[in-house]
């Protein structure tokens, strides 16, 4: 099922990927540019530079390698000329961000820590979740130290990882009370494939007396049990932008 979304995804992929390489990068953007541009407001000279950039044959290579060379300084001032033009190209940069991670985020999603009531519907989780997800449970009980950190800390995580399964569940309510004493919690038991890979007890002991959803994603992220943050680099080009502005 995996392999078949694997090779639907670069199919896919491969259908919009019309340039490829650094040169087929600035011909893309020299489109998204001439398009986005409104006509009445973009000299008419240096739209045509634009259209004679984006346009130029991919076939006659001695043609567009007179022509690159002839338009590089121009190419250079179009992009760099006035602060449009950088905000056209952050746009184009995060259009291209935002295009790649739609086709590359399949699998289910999650969003939120899911309360799980009983002890059968916690085996449930694990043994019917898809392979490829991570499923992380608190084992927690009202009025123990460190177990409402813990639960505010996974629902901000929840948001960020949308990939990983949050579950969170009472010790009373386990089915196994007795080996979930207030000794042991907070526990975390983090799973994958219907198997326990990791499992954390008393884990608050792991962090100072007030802790927050970052001091959990990096111990998490020590343990190799957190994805890349999918994001990050959707993050990364609004702080630029913001920035410019």
């Amino acid at each position: 099922m995996e392999e078949a979304k694997s090779q639907s995804l670069e199919e896919d992929f491969e259908g919009q990927a019309t340039h490829t390489g650094p040169k087929g990068v600035i011909s893309d953007w020299r489109k998204f540019k001439l398009e986005s541009e409104d006509g009445d407001s973009m000299p008419p000279n240096k739209k045509e530079i634009l259209r004679r950039m984006s346009s130029q044959s991919r076939d006659d290579k001695d043609s567009k390698e007179r022509l690159g060379r002839k338009m590089s300084i121009q190419e250079y001032e179009l992009i760099h000329q006035d602060k449009e033009d950088e905000n056209c190209l952050r746009k184009y940069r995060r259009q291209c961000m935002q295009d790649m991670h739609q086709k590359l985020s399949f699998g289910p999603r999650y969003g939120f820590v899911y309360e799980l009531e009983t002890g059968e519907q916690f085996l449930e989780t694990i043994e019917k979740e898809q392979k490829i997800t991570t499923i992380v449970v608190h084992i927690y009980e009202d009025g123990v130290k460190g177990c409402d950190a813990l639960n505010s800390s996974l629902t901000c995580l929840a948001t960020e990882y949308p990939m990983v399964k949050f579950c969170k569940i009472k010790a009373s309510n386990t089915g196994a009370g007795d080996r979930f004493s207030s000794d042991v919690l907070p526990t975390l038991l983090v799973y994958k494939g219907g198997e326990l890979i990791s499992n954390f007890i008393s884990v608050a002991e792991q962090f100072a007396e007030e802790f927050f959803a970052g001091d959990v994603e990096s111990f998490l992220n020590e343990y190799g049990l957190l994805p890349e943050r999918e994001i990050h680099a959707l993050e990364q080009t609004n702080m630029e932008e913001e920035d410019i502005e």
